[in-house]
């Protein structure tokens, strides 16, 4: 899947790459049956934690 590239011009939420592939991501997610990840927290992954012995 081609990556959108950022707008130098502005930060704005909705010109960032990263929230552009989030949101395309968010969308194929809703029809396809294949999951795209998008956040931890949406897709449910554990975080890993460091146990020092």
């Amino acid at each position: 899947m081609g990556q959108p590239k950022k707008q130098t011009s502005n930060r704005k939420r909705g010109l960032r790459q990263s929230h552009l592939v989030l949101t395309l991501a968010r969308r194929v997610n809703g029809t396809s049956p294949v999951k795209v990840k998008t956040t931890r927290r949406e897709t449910g992954k554990d975080k890993t934690v460091a146990t020092a012995k």
